[in-house]
């Protein structure tokens, strides 16, 4: 075990250029004081020069209209870069104004703020209108998140319609290497109380001192390609940096109250609200924690953690996420997998969300520290912690023997044994699975499940291994796993997991009709 923490003191640690606090702008709604109070906290954790901060008097609804956001935003931000003399503008060879130098290239939105500029009156169909999908739904629409919007409001005279490149979209080097001073990225950190602002920059500062470890959980959903694809190439990613990762490969997503524990990066979709192990009450992130589910109005609002996805996520401790505040369509969000890679990368979270989204004028949001980077410490650097030890060791295997799958397997289980750890034996369990080695797999899950002492951690092998039968097609001995799980662990709220795959498994049959009723034609 020693040796394993140890290997990591082999490498080097990542030295990306990166956003720095001086190339950042604060601003707050001075018609909030929480917001002004977040502002001063924000500027202080990541000591951002005073300068850098801009109160503006802003409506405090959620929702402007355009000319709302034209008038008390974008007009006077533009107004502030100049008099600072932040940036340099002149006109392109189309005769637009476009900067040409900037010193500011990001944007950090604090609670209070507003989230969506309004569809214009005369873009709106009419409400007699029957419900049609346009050859084009997208080039019509004017709609669009605030802090897209302002991602190019350096540039003059842009259409408020459809859609605009991003230049720095797939990026494979850091915005600050980039020559792109015409874009701004622009992240928020916003949420449903004051507390949990202040959270999401405590906990992004402190992960940053020791690296963001614990397990990763991704719910593929099967609904389309593309998006699934993303999620597999996260997949594939995590698994070979030695990150343990669950995987659910079903249709339906999670159920609730699975036992999502020591939970530190989450991708999923595809449900409307909150769902699965996020209905647990107990339920909490690691601190620093990555959590995302796509769907079409995951951040169409912010303030209610029962509703949608970027608010309930941010309320049970993830740090940063992003989201949509309309329907964006599947190619036009962010794109999940390039997310994920730039943040191993050691990228800051505003140029990882920034790289993932193909679009500017349109519908994304990404809440979180701009600078926040949580996997600085990949490489094993970093203040060490015993939470993190099992963590720490899967991922020093992993660099040590990448391509020798046996000796690492050997020693982790080695480890595993010797440590008496579920973590590790879960992990190599995990890793098992991925290589498509089943009776190995189903070994060391139960192994994990002797090892763990926590019930939930037992519960999740005993649905691990119960998965494998549902991959298998064996339906009827999953049902028979899956109702012995229930007695065995009894009324604890995990256990609701089982009971909703039970539903799915060997639904109840329908209710018994009334006789005293005439029946209803159909």
């Amino acid at each position: 075990m020693r040796y394993l923490l140890l290997a990591l003191a082999l490498f080097s640690p990542l030295h990306a250029q990166s956003l720095a606090n001086k190339e950042i702008l604060v601003i707050y709604n001075q018609a909030d004081p929480e917001s002004k109070k977040l502002a001063d906290y924000y500027t202080e954790a990541r000591d951002i020069p005073a300068s850098q901060v801009l109160g503006l008097e802003l409506s405090t609804k959620q929702d402007i209209s355009r000319d709302e956001y034209n008038a008390s935003l974008l007009l006077p931000l533009r107004q502030h870069f100049e008099t600072r003399r932040w940036w340099q503008r002149a006109r392109d060879p189309q005769g637009i104004i476009i900067p040409t130098a900037n010193r500011i290239r990001a944007i950090v939105l604090m609670r209070g703020v507003p989230l969506t500029i309004q569809s214009a009156p005369s873009t709106a169909p009419p409400a007699a209108t029957p419900p049609t999908t346009p050859a084009d739904p997208i080039s019509p629409r004017d709609e669009a998140s605030v802090d897209s919007e302002l991602a190019l409001f350096g540039v003059e005279s842009l259409p408020a319609k459809g859609v605009l490149k991003n230049a720095f979209y797939d990026s494979k080097t850091p915005f600050s290497t980039t020559n792109l001073p015409h874009l701004v990225l622009t992240t928020r950190i916003d949420g449903p109380t004051y507390a949990i602002c202040e959270k999401m920059i405590s906990d992004a500062i402190a992960t940053e001192k020791t690296g963001l470890w614990g397990r990763a959980y991704v719910d593929i959903a099967n609904k389309f390609p593309q998006g699934d694809q993303w999620l597999a190439d996260i997949i594939n990613r995590t698994n070979s940096l030695g990150i343990p990762t669950v995987t659910d490969r079903f249709n339906d997503t999670l159920p609730k109250n699975y036992p999502m524990t020591e939970a530190a990066i989450y991708y999923g979709w595809y449900d409307w609200n909150v769902s699965g192990p996020f209905l647990n009450p107990a339920f909490r992130f690691r601190p620093g924690a990555i959590a995302v589910h796509l769907h079409s109005f995951s951040g169409q609002q912010i303030r209610d953690p029962s509703k949608n996805w970027c608010a309930p996520l941010l309320s049970r401790g993830a740090a940063a996420t992003v989201g949509n505040v309309y329907e964006p369509y599947l190619h036009l969000t962010h794109h999940f997998n390039i997310l994920h890679a730039r943040l191993l990368d050691g990228w800051t979270f505003a140029e990882a969300a920034w790289a993932a989204m193909p679009v500017a004028s349109w519908q994304g949001i990404a809440l979180g520290d701009p600078l926040y980077r949580p996997f600085l410490h990949l490489d094993g650097t970093g203040k060490k912690r015993n939470e993190d030890r099992d963590f720490r060791a899967l991922r020093a295997a992993a660099r040590q023997w990448p391509d020798k799958s046996t000796e690492r397997r050997k020693k982790i289980a080695e480890a595993a044994n010797n440590l008496s750890s579920g973590n590790l034996a879960e992990g190599l369990a995990l890793d098992y699975r991925e290589a498509k080695d089943t009776p190995n797999a189903q070994l060391w899950l139960r192994n994990a499940k002797n090892l763990y002492v926590k019930t939930e951690d037992k519960l999740r092998q005993d649905i691990q291994l119960i998965a494998i039968e549902r991959e298998q097609n064996r339906n009827q001995v999953a049902i028979l796993e899956l109702r012995n799980a229930r007695a065995r662990y009894g009324p604890i709220p995990e256990t609701e997991a089982i009971s909703g795959w039970l539903d799915i498994l060997d639904p109840p049959p329908p209710p018994l009709a009334d006789p005293t009723k005439t029946p209803v034609k159909k």
